[in-house]
């Protein structure tokens, strides 16, 4: 009887060896993790994902450069002030339109009134010089045409302001809301102002 079991015993473990070896070292034994598949990139795709990463890098640098030097690069025309609205009628309070502004760098200007079309309706001063962070103001009367330099009344103001009265002698400009254009002769810029100003008729 016990020689029976200890046979049966010995075949149960010749056949446990038996399976061990025939499932070869690939086969899930319960050691590993069922299924997961380790993968190598290849040298090229490794060397290829460095480089854009670097280029990346560099182009964000170059980036931020950039921005850096634009907030700290002033704007050619600054501190535009304008008088809200005028009227150049005998019963107008304001008869005149104040405009001034300073340069960042010294220049000369030509100062034109646009309508809402950018169309010029006067000029006011052609190649004016002004120098560089002094408020320059101008005055406008209201009617259209260019301005002639000779005829033009120039006054100091405070803090060294330089004003300038322009004698336009075309017919009065309708009513409506007017920007101002300044034109830089050596920059070679135009810069047109932010905020207008209305011309009030009865």
């Amino acid at each position: 009887m016990s020689a029976d079991a200890d046979a049966a015993g010995a075949e149960d473990a010749a056949a446990g060896s038996g399976a061990d070896r025939g499932a070869g070292p690939g086969a899930d034994t319960g050691r590993g993790v069922a299924g997961r598949r380790w993968e190598v990139q290849p040298p090229e795709v490794a060397k290829l994902a460095r480089v854009v990463f670097a280029l990346l890098v560099v182009a964000c640098g170059a980036a931020f450069i950039v921005t850096q030097r634009l907030k700290h690069t002033p704007t050619a025309v600054q501190d535009f002030k304008l008088t809200p609205f005028f009227s150049p009628t005998p019963k107008g309070h304001i008869k005149e339109a104040r405009i001034s502004f300073k340069l960042a760098q010294a220049d000369r200007v030509t100062v034109t009134v646009i309508d809402s079309s950018e169309q010029a309706v006067a000029t006011l001063v052609d190649e004016w010089p002004v120098v560089r962070y002094k408020q320059f103001s101008l005055r406008w009367n209201g009617r259209r045409g260019t301005a002639r330099a000779r005829t033009a009344r120039v006054a100091l103001g405070p803090l060294g302001t330089t004003i300038v009265t322009p004698v336009n002698t075309g017919s009065p400009a309708p009513a409506g809301e007017y920007h101002v254009e300044v034109r830089l002769r050596e920059q070679k810029k135009t810069v047109i102002s932010p905020n207008g100003f209305t011309l009030v008729r009865p």
